[in-house]
This record gives structure tokens, sequence and C-alpha cells, in this order.
């Protein structure tokens, strides 16, 4: 005890030091991850064989997915404290993520002979592996928190981890796991984080409001913890309300100013789909060094949705190199586990600035991996080439979809594919090639004759049948023309009319020059169709100059001079 004395006389950090490792700890719970590390490493410089210091070191390189920093302070703690057990611990769950069971079994063991089952620490971050990792072994899990119970009766992080192990043996099932959070909350009435784990199992259960109150609840009990503010963002933005999320989340930069909190807030602004501030919020982190696979998905993906309605090449060029620098940083993490969103930004990208055979490379990735995302992206490919004028390419989506996957053809997709046969039958039109044009204007029609079965009510189906029907029977010898464009304009509710305005006028011009020139001539129809197209657009010439010739007033008709007939009588004599 003496001995103990003196060393803290002698070294007056020491207390400080001691005291810091909570502190430390605390602010990696709080996800103030920048300021936590910069206290580790102070307490590691102080403190080189001190073990705790290396393992919450490895700990919050854990937490940030960065395994190979993680796994260089659990080895270096082993190495200097060697009776440490908590790095052991540390190096079985790097190999257990990375799917090396025995090795991970073997650290773990380690662990075990030197703790002896008795030290509650060991027992939980043992269980805790188990509970977070992909192969799960929740019984054993189970199992260690109970004998960790036994050790530390009254340590709440036992009853949270034991709320944590049977929710995921029965996600749907919460009564149970809620009464080992209460058990924590009692324990601890201090801390958020049994709160925060009651609201998380409402909002599991899709139950938001009642999420929201325990979210607040875990607020009032402790108002610098920032996750409870990040969770209360998160659900915000899952009940769509923006402005109450964004309220929320600069709450939690406000506590967790790092450029990590401001990464989190980047995604989720990319998951809200609010592209443009994404881009802004990341392009000031890189600004700053900031460098991050995370980071570059999400700007990837959002320069490709910023050019999903106007391509600008600047933007689609600077996306693929986000992409390429995404594929690059994961290529060295073994077993990284990629989205599917991640090949298709990537060939969307590609395609947007012609790179068509790249393009279909991440395609083809795709349909090893998930079929239905591989039918959607070869419909979202089907639209950007529809865009670029590569009609064949469309066509020989559509062929495909069509034979292969006919049930993921949507009302809009036969919207898009019969505009595309139309458009195709125009460029044959002006190539001469009129037969070929005539199947692709027949193929177009087709397509809007099963938008108007599957969408009766839709205007524009019937708009594009008279369209097409022109290309087909520019005389309407078969009334087919007349018949949609007149079905289309009675679908098209006066609300709408600005919604339609170049499909009205373009059905009335073909109206009233129907009803003007054709075997069926009636010109009170006519006026009506022409009377229509003036409403909405006053200065049309075809219009206005029907009405010139309606209007204008008959000319006399030539009078000549009537004949001298004295005169010649004067002459005969």
């Amino acid at each position: 005890m003496k001995k103990f004395i003196l060393l803290v006389a002698l070294c007056p950090w020491f207390k400080a030091a001691s005291q810091n490792l909570p502190e430390a700890i605390h602010k990696t719970e709080n996800e103030r991850y920048e300021v936590a590390l910069a206290d580790l490493k102070i307490l590691i410089s102080k403190e080189p064989t001190k073990g705790d210091n290396y393992f919450y070191c490895g700990e919050l390189y854990f937490k940030k997915n960065m395994f190979d920093s993680a796994r260089y302070y659990y080895n270096k703690g082993a190495e200097l404290n060697p009776t440490y057990p908590l790095n052991y611990v540390g190096q079985g769950k790097v190999f257990y993520f990375e799917d090396k069971i025995a090795e991970a079994n073997a650290a773990i063991f380690k662990a075990t002979a030197i703790s002896k089952n008795k030290m509650g620490e060991v027992l939980r971050k043992q269980a805790e592996i188990y509970i977070i990792a992909k192969t799960k072994r929740l019984d054993d899990a189970i199992k260690l928190i109970n004998m960790a119970i036994k050790l530390e009766p009254t340590q709440f992080e036992n009853y949270l981890l034991l709320g944590d192990a049977i929710l995921e043996q029965n996600p749907a099932e919460g009564s149970v796991p809620i009464t080992h959070y209460n058990k924590a909350a009692e324990l601890n009435p201090k801390s958020p984080k049994s709160i925060i784990r009651i609201g998380k199992l409402y909002e599991r259960a899709q139950n938001y409001d009642l999420g929201l109150e325990y979210y607040a609840k875990a607020i009032a009990l402790d108002p610098t913890y920032a996750p409870a503010y990040r969770e209360q963002a998160e659900l915000f933005f899952k009940k769509r309300k923006k402005q109450e999320a964004i309220a929320s989340y600069k709450k939690y930069l406000e506590l967790n100013e790092s450029p990590t909190a401001r990464e989190r807030y980047a995604s989720f602004l990319y998951a809200d789909k609010n592209y443009a501030e994404a881009v802004l919020e990341i392009t000031n982190l890189q600004a700053k060094g900031k460098i991050s696979l995370y980071l570059e998905r999400c700007l990837a993906g959002s320069l490709s949705e910023l050019t999903e309605k106007k391509v600008d090449t600047a933007i689609v060029k600077r996306g693929l190199q986000a992409s390429t620098n995404f594929f690059e940083i994961t290529k060295s993490i073994p077993k990284f586990k990629y989205v599917i969103n991640d090949y298709k930004y990537r060939g969307t990208l590609n395609l947007k600035i012609g790179n068509d055979s790249l393009a279909m490379l991440d395609l083809k990735t795709i349909e090893a991996l998930d079929s239905t995302s591989f039918y959607e992206l070869n419909k979202d490919y089907a639209k950007i080439f529809l865009k670029a004028k590569k009609y064949p390419k469309v066509i020989a989506i559509f062929n495909f979809l069509n034979t292969k996957a006919p049930k993921y053809i949507t009302n809009l997709d036969w919207y898009d594919f019969g505009r595309n046969f139309y458009y195709e039958g125009g460029a044959k039109l002006r190539e001469k090639k009129d037969t070929l044009a005539n199947q692709d204007f027949v193929k177009a029609d087709s397509c809007f004759s099963k938008l108007t079965k599957m969408q009766p009510s839709y205007a524009m189906g019937y708009f594009w049948r008279g369209k097409v029907n022109v290309q087909l029977d520019p005389k309407d010898l078969g009334l087919l023309t007349k018949e949609y464009f007149e079905k289309a304009l009675t679908l098209v509710k006066p609300e709408q009319i600005a919604n339609y305005k170049p499909q009205i006028i373009e059905a009335n011009l073909f109206l009233g020059s129907h009803y003007s020139l054709s075997k069926d001539k009636d010109e009170t129809k006519a006026k009506a169709a022409f009377d229509k197209i003036k409403e909405i657009d006053p200065e049309n010439k075809v219009m206005v100059d029907f009405f010139k010739k309606t209007t204008e007033p008959a000319k006399p008709a030539e009078t000549k001079a009537p004949k001298d007939t004295k005169k010649n009588t004067t002459q005969k004599k």
C-alpha cells in the first residue's frame, strides 16, 4: 500500500490517467472516436505495459471496422502484458470476423485459461462476439452471460447483453428482452443505454411513436449522449419527418463534431436522398483529408443519382472516380461485403458516358448475385440507352425481358418501350426503310395497347396510340387514330391540362384537320377542336390559319361590264 501511495506521489499523472480510461471508453461509446483515440494514445504513452489501454484502443478501431488497426493494438497489448486476458479475446474477435474459426477459438481459449472464467468483462466480451458476428453462437453467448451474472449480479451490462442475445434468437419477440433491459435500467438508472435499446425494440416493431418517446427519455436522462440524437434522427427519417430528422442530426453533430460524425451525417443525407447536400458534405470532408470507403460509396451513388435526369459529363466522371476509389480501397479488405448498388452505380455511370462494355460487366456481376436486381437494372440501362437514342439496344433489352422475365415489365416500362419502338420507326423512315419502320410502329402500338389495358384511365397511353397510328394509317382510313385521340382527351381532367398541353394540341390538330378535310367532313367538330387549341396556345399557326380561312368574308364574284348593245346597233346600221 505504501508503495502504491509513493508511486502516486512520484507520478502526479497516474491518478488522472487511471480516471481517463473510463472517460476514453465513454467517449468511444459516445462515438467521439477521434478524441477518445487521442486520450487512449496518451494513456498508452504513459502506461506502455498496461493491457487495458491497448484493448480499448483495439475496441475503438474495431467499432470503426478497421480490423488491421484493431488487430495491431490487441497483439501489442498481449505482447506487452501477456497476463491480461482481454487482448486475447480481441484477437479472437478479429479472427472470428475473418471466418478463421480455429485461430479465433485458440485465442479465446488462451483468454479463458488466464481468467479461469472469473472475470465478468472477459465473459461479456466473449459473449458479445457470438452475438454480433455473422456466424452467431447465441446459446454459448447466453451461457457466458449467465456465468457473468453469477460473478457480478449488479453489473447492468450483463442484462443489456442478455437482452441482445435473446432478441437475436427470436427477433419477432421483444417481451423477454425488454425485461432484461428494464433490469439494466434499474441497476444503472443514470445510463441511457438500456433506454435506447427499448426504443430500438419499439422501432423494430414499427411502433415509431413509442420508439421516439424512449429516445426522448434517453436524451432527458443524459443530454450529452450523442447516439440518442442519431437514433432519434434516423427514426424521424423513417417517419418522413425530414426537418425534425435534420435538427436531431445537427444536435448530434454539436455533441460530436468530428470527421467520423460528419461522415455518418453524409451517409444519412445520402440515405435521405438528399444527394446534393451529401455531395457538399463529402466534398468538405475530403478537402480536410478524410478518406473513407463509405464516403466514396456515398459520393458515387449521389453523383449517379444527380445525373438521373440530366447527364453532366464532368459529374459522371467524378462519380466514376469515386466508384474507382471505393473498389480500390475495398479490394484490400478480406471478404468485404459489397451491395448491389456498388455495381449498379458504377455500371450506370459508365453507361452515361458511353462505356457500354464496362457497364455490361457490372450487369453480369449483378446477374450472378440477384436476379430481381439484374432485371431491374436492365430496365435502368434501357432508360439510359433511350435517352442516348440507342434504340436498337433498348429493343434488345425489351426482347430479352419480354422473353425471360415478362412479370418484371411494369406500366411505365411498356410506356418507355413503346416510345423506343416509335422513335426507332421514325429513324428507319428517315433512312427510307419503310417496311422495317412499319414493323417498329406495330410493336410500339402493341406496347401502348398493353399500357392502356393495364391502366385504362391513363390518358398518355391513348395519346401515344394516336401518335403511332398517324404513322401506321396516315389517312386514318380505319378511324383508329381519331378514336384514340378522342379517348385520350376525355381522360384529361381540367386540373391536368397544363401537364398534357403538347399532347392536347397534337390531338386537336389532328382532329381539327380530320373533320375539316376528310370525307366525313364536319366543320362544327373541326371548329371545336381548333377552339381547344386556341384556349391553351393562342399563337398556334395551324389554328390561326384555320380561323382565318373560316372567318374571312367571301370574295364577291367578279363582275363584267355589260355589252353596249346600243353602240353595236349603231355600228350595224
